[in-house]
This record gives C-alpha cells, structure tokens and sequence, in this order.
C-alpha cells in the first residue's frame, strides 16, 4: 500500500470562493478507479507553513502509476494546481517493515 500525502498553501484567501472551487476540483481525483481513501485535510498544526492537505492511498506502484498518467489527474496538475497553488510538499509512505 501506498499513502501519498500533499500539504500545500493555495494562492486564494482561506475558506474564499475560489479556494472551495480548488478543493471541489481535486475531490474530483477520488473518482479514478485506482484511488482509495481520499480526503481533503485543513492543516493545524503551527508547526507547518501550509494550510491544506490531500490524501490517498494506492494498493501498489502500479495504481499509484495509473493515477499519476491518468488524464484527469494530468489535467487537475496542469489547468489547476500549478496556476492556483503558492507552495507545495508531497510525501508518499509505505509501511516500514523491519
């Protein structure tokens, strides 16, 4: 299993119109077949920068592959994200086994 985790700071003034557009948009990713669990997160910790978070998990490289190259999701990075949103951190986790 795969979590991929984004924290990030849209450039809309908080709970504004077109920040609700943003997060209404991404919630559109839960809809490609491979994505499990997908949430839209408000960030409150004071001990980081960015306001918001999505996260989503991935049965195996291959779903997490198929999300990544899905046309939808192309689109949401190219036509949303990178016009919309200041400041950005990705983390994707598997399970640590020892």
């Amino acid at each position: 299993m795969i979590r991929h985790t984004v924290m990030f700071t849209p450039k809309h003034q908080p709970g504004s119109a077109e920040e609700k557009a943003l997060l209404t948009a991404a919630r559109e990713l839960a809809k490609i077949s491979t994505v499990r669990r997908f949430e839209v997160l408000r960030q409150v910790s004071p001990k980081c920068n960015h306001r918001l978070g999505l996260s989503m998990e991935f049965d195996d490289e291959q779903s997490y592959d198929f999300y990544n190259e899905h046309a939808d999701h192309v689109a949401f990075v190219n036509d949303r994200w990178k016009r919309e949103v200041e400041s950005w951190q990705e983390i994707d986790y598997v399970v640590y086994d020892d």
